[in-house]
């Protein structure tokens, strides 16, 4: 094998003595293999970019070479010196002869990925020492504009923009791969009892609907004030917390085998006023009761053992207000992380801020959507997101909402893959009470409300993946909880817990 010339140290003079870590061999081992044959670098593009070479030479050369196989040129010892040919770190090595020695020490092209791979991983190495360096240097420099609570943040958020560069691209990937994911899924949910292929949301004429909550989708449950989203989204969360098992999943992992754990962003409720809400619904005591603590022995040793049962529900709570996109990002991949995400929910997306400010709020409503897509496709979860509908409903005769209800709806109705719309009519149906001297209208009145009453409905407006329609829901407004409404043809008890 014909010897390479020795690489000086890239280190600079001032830098400290220590060595940073790093595989001078692997580089030139990649750097031939590509001169050799440029196919090897689509196998390798995914992983390892220029500037995790430790020498700036081989960063130059790689530079080069990736730029001329861009455009489909041939990247080799001959059509590289032109371009290097003044490059005067190259001169120290021995000038364009380097190149040649390069291609001429390549042993394998087979292992061309893992060299990216050691490479890449070494790079990584060499910014967490930076890094730490960079926050050991900052926290000894007592500045008063730099408070230590802003440097834990920015630490954190620099330390996971780092964790998220080793996500590998995943491009093209065949047919047969795809289909082959496809029939796993559909597999999953015939071994189901319920034949579901998503998440189980506890509702089942819901999940009849829905087929559950499915991985990668994003779900906007929209409802006027009063509607009840929060209810029915804390009712969810509570039914997939609840059920959480762990297990083998289909593809051989371990994971949720049913229910899940799950994140929820409060940016209306604090954390306690959402466990106050859930543990109205868990025990079967008014929450209004809960918070002035007008409870009986009963309904307080009820409302104590509904507590001991959750605590060992995996529902994450954060109520930090007025987050931006980006930070609910960083915030679900470490909770995925850490104790694992199967479903998110966010309360509510009018609530959230873009990351940067736009022209108009529709631009900022727009990248808040899309963020919100991106999440669920990356971390592979459902996220559901509540938001707020526009006024024009109450000035329509029919209150039943419609997709140009949605506020800023061009993004919101093209990024969503479900969008489901609460509507209780029993609540518009109480404001229209008559008078009490007009009996033929107060009798009419009583009819509809008991019709009405208990009732709900989930308009499921928009479906990528399934049928429009509504499903109806029983909804005890005491509790704040949402349950499977009985048919009168089915008998049996309406509660869905």
């Amino acid at each position: 094998m014909n010897e390479i010339a020795p690489v000086r140290s890239a280190l600079p003079e001032t830098e400290e003595p220590e060595i940073a870590p790093h595989n001078i061999e692997a580089e030139q081992q990649l750097l031939g293999a590509i001169l050799t044959n440029n196919d090897v670098y689509d196998r390798i593009a995914s992983v390892v970019r220029a500037e995790h070479f430790y020498d700036p030479v081989h960063r130059r050369i790689f530079e080069v070479a990736a730029a001329r196989i861009h455009k489909n040129a041939l990247a080799s010892p001959v059509t590289l010196k032109a371009f290097l040919a003044d490059d005067e770190g190259l001169q120290e090595l021995g000038g364009p002869a380097y190149l040649a020695r390069l291609a001429g020490a390549a042993i394998s092209a087979h292992a061309a990925r893992d060299y990216a791979q050691m490479i890449y991983d070494l790079a990584v190495r060499r910014e967490l020492i930076a890094l730490g360096r960079d926050i050991s240097a900052k926290a000894a420099k007592v500045d008063v504009a730099s408070e230590p609570k802003e440097q834990i943040v920015e630490a954190e958020q620099r330390l996971y923009k780092l964790g998220e560069q080793g996500v590998a691209e995943r491009g093209f990937q065949s047919f047969l791969k795809a289909v082959t994911e496809a029939v796993n899924v559909a597999n999953a949910a015939y071994q189901r009892e319920g034949g579901l292929a998503g998440i189980s949301t506890g509702l089942v004429d819901l999940d009849k609907k829905m087929g559950g909550l499915h991985p990668s989708d994003l779900i906007i449950l929209a409802g006027r004030p009063s509607m009840g989203k929060t209810s029915l989204a804390t009712n969810i969360a509570f039914n997939i917390a609840k059920a959480y098992k762990r297990g083998l999943t289909h593809d051989g992992t371990e994971g949720a085998v049913e229910g899940g754990v799950v994140g929820f962003f409060s940016l209306e409720m604090s954390a306690e006023q959402l466990a106050a809400r859930i543990l109205s619904e868990a025990a079967e005591v008014p929450s209004e009761q809960i918070r002035k603590g007008d409870m009986t022995e009963g309904e307080f040793r009820r409302f104590v053992e509904a507590a001991k049962a959750l605590e060992s529900c995996p529902l994450y709570i954060d109520d930090t207000p007025a987050l931006p996109i980006s930070q609910v990002a960083a915030r679900a991949r470490r909770l995925k992380r850490t104790h694992g995400l199967d479903v998110l929910m966010v309360d509510y997306l009018q609530l959230l801020k873009a990351a940067s400010a736009k022209d108009s709020r529709v631009n900022e409503v727009s990248e808040i959507t899309q963020g919100l897509k991106a999440i669920a496709k990356e971390l592979n979860i459902p996220v559901i997101a509540l938001s707020q509908l526009s006024r024009q409903v109450e000035s329509r005769d029919d209150k039943r909402p419609q997709l140009s209800d949605l506020r800023e709806s061009g993004s919101i109705e093209q990024d969503a893959d479900v969008v489901m719309f609460v509507f209780r009519e029993e609540y518009y149906r109480e404001r229209e009470k008559p008078g009490d001297h007009d009996l033929e209208a107060m009798a009419k009145w009583q009819e509809i409300m008991e019709n009405v009453h208990g009732k709900a409905e989930v308009i499921l407006g928009k479906q990528r993946h399934g049928p429009i329609g509504t499903v109806e829901l029983s909804f005890e407004g005491r509790f704040t909880r949402f349950g499977n409404l009985a048919k009168p043809w089915q008998g049996g008890d309406s509660d869905g817990f």
